[in-house]
């Protein structure tokens, strides 16, 4: 059964940031009922880029991408609510956006996979692991008052 305090992170990438992109995926998140919980303004060091995106780290690819992700600040991201992750996956759409339908972040505003505007978490326990490497201070708890009027 999903959770409504199920937590996803949600990174807007280099490109996003410069693009202007932020407030515009925030208000997406908030519209379609999800509370922010955390939110800052990084610019990572090359090892937590490595360590978050450890998985990848045998790809081609892989130094490309995190030298990407140093080329400019990137804005880390905590939202909770029902179904987080998959509901959050789907709202970014495909990893290449030009496999993304309209209507999803990556298919509204992105054309290359290399620049695809924002990474979401696949799955809860990922979700735990990059909130944590990102926001070892923690997250901010709080009730949504219209909350009885988004959940059943």
């Amino acid at each position: 059964m999903a959770s409504i305090r199920e937590r996803t992170y949600i990174m807007v990438k280099p490109d996003g940031v410069q693009r202007g992109l932020v407030g515009e995926i925030i208000s997406r998140f908030e519209k379609r009922g999800f509370k922010l919980i955390a939110a800052k303004l990084a610019s990572p060091p090359k090892e937590q880029l490595e360590k978050h995106y450890a998985d990848l780290s045998s790809k081609p690819f892989f130094p490309g991408l995190i030298k990407y992700m140093l080329s400019g600040p990137v804005f880390a991201l905590v939202f909770e609510g029902l179904d987080a992750v998959k509901t959050g996956r789907v709202m970014l759409g495909a990893t290449n956006p030009l496999q993304s339908a309209a209507g999803t972040i990556r298919g509204d505003y992105a054309l290359a996979v290399g620049r695809n505007i924002c990474h979401g978490s696949d799955t809860v326990e990922n979700a735990e692991k990059e909130i944590a490497l990102w926001f070892p201070e923690g997250i901010v708890q709080y009730s949504l008052l219209q909350e009885s009027m988004i959940f059943e």
